[in-house]
């Protein structure tokens, strides 16, 4: 049995303490967090689980063998790093640092201890993008165009951080996971239309080696709930609806033909292709639940997360040139591979 200690009570803590608790293999010693009415939640729903607002509590307690950084971001290096050196494994919430230094500086701490980092893409673990993944790595579309994807909502707005790094931050990590391939630069427009608030409206465009082109369009403005994904690829094309209670993804055997028979030269070079659409059945299982379940496994085999240190400093690295665009209009930022 793994004991674990999570740290912050907030949005996304709870989650961590649920699936943590549900899971076979390991139990939650302790919870942490500032604010006494969050520690008197977590007494009402988890009687067994002690509470404390002083985090060296849980980097003292030897019966914690991780720990789950669930604070906002601009605490998440000081909390890992602290875990990391005490000897704790750590599962830190997205993202995973503030800069891509203080990534480098986590991974080689990780290194150093014989330690799991592993950062929280939840989108990663749920069937529904690793049904994606499986379609492009078996090249069932052909080659990808395009990504594009709306991510847009009223709320919650964030005062430590614009909506790129709140939102954004999830199709990065998706991508970096579906295609496996890192953007060779990155342009990203913006606004702030709410006084003293960072910028709540993005357009993101990322450019990659092999022609690919994502755009993301993320909003903390908008009246209503969105959040679509489009793939589009030589032979097929994917649209992934997240709000969908059912058939999330749909597959569209849909396309464009282009051929240079001189025979056809009077015809139009482009044809379009119109085929069947199918809805692949996916797996139920809550996508926290299943990495949790990888982090468990991790730590007992040894094995490297798919969504370790070095997956979380790729998107900090791209979270942090969107935001170097963001400041210059746009300009693009080019990336080293």
């Amino acid at each position: 049995m793994i004991g674990v200690g999570v740290v912050g009570f907030g949005y996304w803590g709870p989650n961590l303490v649920r699936n943590f608790s549900e899971a076979e293999a390991t139990r939650v010693m302790a919870v942490c967090d500032r604010r006494a009415e969050s520690l008197a939640t977590v007494n009402r729903r988890y009687p067994s689980i002690r509470t404390t607002p002083n985090f060296k509590d849980l980097l003292d307690d030897s019966s914690i063998d991780a720990i789950a950084v669930a604070t906002p971001v601009r605490s998440h290096f000081e909390l890992a790093l602290a875990a990391l050196e005490c000897g704790k494994h750590v599962l830190v919430e997205k993202p995973m640092t503030e800069t891509t230094d203080q990534a480098r500086r986590l991974i080689a701490a990780a290194q150093r201890r014989n330690r799991v980092l592993m950062v929280d893409h939840t989108f990663v673990y749920t069937p529904a993008i690793r049904k994606i993944h499986d379609l492009v790595a078996a090249n069932e579309l052909g080659k990808i165009y395009y990504y594009d994807s709306i991510r847009v909502n009223l709320g919650l707005f964030q005062h430590d951080v614009n909506v790129i790094w709140d939102l954004a931050v999830h199709d990065f990590s998706i991508l970096e996971y579906v295609l496996g391939e890192h953007p060779v630069a990155v342009s990203a427009n913006g606004a702030s239309p709410v006084q003293q608030s960072p910028e709540s409206i993005a357009y993101i465009s990322l450019f990659f080696a092999e022609g690919t082109i994502a755009h993301i369009n993320v909003n903390w403005l908008a009246p209503v709930k969105i959040r679509q994904i489009l793939v589009g690829g030589s032979h097929k094309m994917i649209v992934y609806d997240d709000l969908e209670p059912s058939e999330k993804i749909k597959v569209y055997d849909k396309g464009v033909t282009i051929t240079d028979d001189p025979e056809k030269i009077y015809q139009l070079r482009i044809g379009y292709r119109a085929g069947d659409m199918s809805a692949p059945q996916l797996g139920n299982r809550e996508g926290l639940a299943v990495e949790v379940e990888h982090f468990v496994d991790c730590i007992t085999t040894g094995c490297a997360p798919q969504t370790d240190g070095v997956a979380g400093m790729r998107v900090v690295e791209l979270l942090e040139a969107a935001s170097r665009s963001l400041k210059q209009r746009g300009r693009p930022i080019e990336l080293k591979e």
